[in-house]
């Protein structure tokens, strides 16, 4: 009775952790085929079976051991966290670390949890970068030196105020759209002050680091997948974050009254 228990107790860890690393593999942005592959890899080494069906807002698990003697179902909701291609990354590589023997399941309890543990932000380094990233889409699209350095000022302040505003957990669609508001006002200062000879390229190219290509790209890879509701709802929320994007560069093109109003 004792083994009995004891053989529970491990099924059920491992069940949670698997339950555990879906969640987080799903919020940081992994598509969902990803996602069965991954967790199936693992669950094949702890001699366990996973089926898995994904919804836009829940989880559902059926986990069972090999024989059949065992199984759990879990109905969770994934964290609501940012898009982290880093912990995408090092939680995939973990996957594979498990299914080549390098990890027992203790030490891959280890580094799950070393991998999910906040690291201090370089934040300084990631505002450049993306600020020289915009800058650069200003010059493919044929902007000038002085429209480029309008464009990085304009993204160095929309990019700190979107980290500013998603620490303190507002809604990712208001932080969009205040973060378009703010780089467009800062992209017409160029054709206020006539600045350069592409003052528009800079406006039009202020707010290119808002565009939600990641969940464009999930969209239709989860679609390519046969994973329709899904990549519906990642659409839609695409769809939805481009419009917030086009809200906030509107007003603050006709709170400085340049382009079309």
């Amino acid at each position: 009775m004792q083994m009995r228990k004891a053989d529970n107790a491990a099924f059920r860890e491992r069940a949670t952790f698997l339950t555990d690393y879906a969640c987080w593999l799903f919020g940081c942005g992994a598509t969902c085929t990803r996602m069965e592959k991954n967790v199936a890899r693992m669950a094949e080494v702890f001699g366990m079976h996973v089926e898995i069906y994904i919804m836009p807002r829940h989880l559902h698990l059926a986990i069972s051991d090999l024989s059949g003697s065992e199984t759990s179902t879990f109905i969770v909701t994934p964290r609501p966290t940012p898009i982290n291609f880093a912990v995408n990354t090092q939680l995939s590589r973990l996957s594979w670390d498990v299914a080549d023997g390098k990890y027992t399941f203790e030490q891959a309890c280890d580094e799950f949890f070393r991998i999910l543990t906040p690291r201090p932000e370089r934040r300084l380094p990631l505002l450049l970068i993306v600020a020289l990233a915009n800058a650069s889409f200003c010059r493919l699209f044929g902007g000038d030196a002085v429209a480029m350095l309008v464009v990085g000022v304009a993204t160095l302040a929309g990019f700190w105020l979107k980290g500013e505003l998603l620490s303190r957990k507002l809604d990712f669609r208001i932080v969009t759209f205040l973060c378009a508001l703010v780089s467009s006002i800062l992209g017409s200062t160029a054709i206020l002050f006539d600045l350069g000879e592409t003052a528009y390229v800079a406006l039009a190219t202020s707010v290119l680091y808002l565009v939600p290509g990641i969940p464009f790209l999930n969209s239709f890879s989860d679609f390519l997948g046969r994973h329709y509701i899904c990549a519906l709802s990642r659409f839609t929320d695409a769809v939805v974050m481009t419009c917030c994007l086009s809200a906030g560069l509107c007003v603050g093109m006709m709170l400085m009254k340049v382009g079309m109003f």
